[in-house]
């Protein structure tokens, strides 16, 4: 079997998987896009914050360039087109549920800033994190209508009286 072939079930995969979760096409790419700019916003900083001579920021730096790597290797697969092992890295990650994208990239962004707290490392992750908070925003899924909504509430109401009206009779 060849790579090509291997590749095709796997780029079916993540389309069913982000059906499954509700996530319309505008947010999906929404989510892709803060992916893309949290990537270069991490590198630039990461590579803004390693000149200097204390360790705790250069390590801060470092970490913010690799999370800038990590993110366009899930998001962004076509900019690490040299790396052989980047589709399937970006098929495995298209196959995480929205949730555990957003507890990775929040997990990820929040990290360099307890390394170092500057405004870099603040600057630098707030598109990355921000990314994360967009994948958990699509894991809570879609708001309802206002009817159905009325009628939950009706439904409650009801259940309540019947619960009150049980326990009055039930004390006389």
């Amino acid at each position: 079997m060849s790579s090509q072939d291997e590749q095709l079930p796997a780029a079916a995969a993540p389309e069913a998987a982000a059906a499954d979760e509700g996530m319309t096409w505008w947010y999906r790419w929404l989510c892709r896009i803060a992916g893309v700019i949290g990537g270069m916003s991490c590198a630039f900083a990461g590579l803004w914050n390693c000149v200097t001579i204390n360790p705790l920021n250069i390590a801060a730096g470092v970490w913010m360039m690799l999370n800038a790597f990590v993110l366009f290797l899930c998001e962004a697969p076509f900019c690490c087109q040299f790396i052989e092992f980047a589709n399937a890295v970006s098929s495995r990650a298209d196959r995480l549920r929205a949730w555990q994208k957003a507890a990775f990239y929040c997990g990820m962004a929040v990290f360099p800033v307890m390394l170092s707290l500057t405004l870099t490392t603040l600057f630098g992750n707030a598109i990355a994190f921000a990314t994360g908070v967009l994948y958990g925003l699509s894991a809570l899924g879609k708001k309802g209508d206002a009817i159905s909504y009325a009628r939950i509430q009706q439904q409650q109401k009801q259940m309540d009286e019947e619960k009150l009206t049980g326990s009055l009779e039930g004390q006389a």
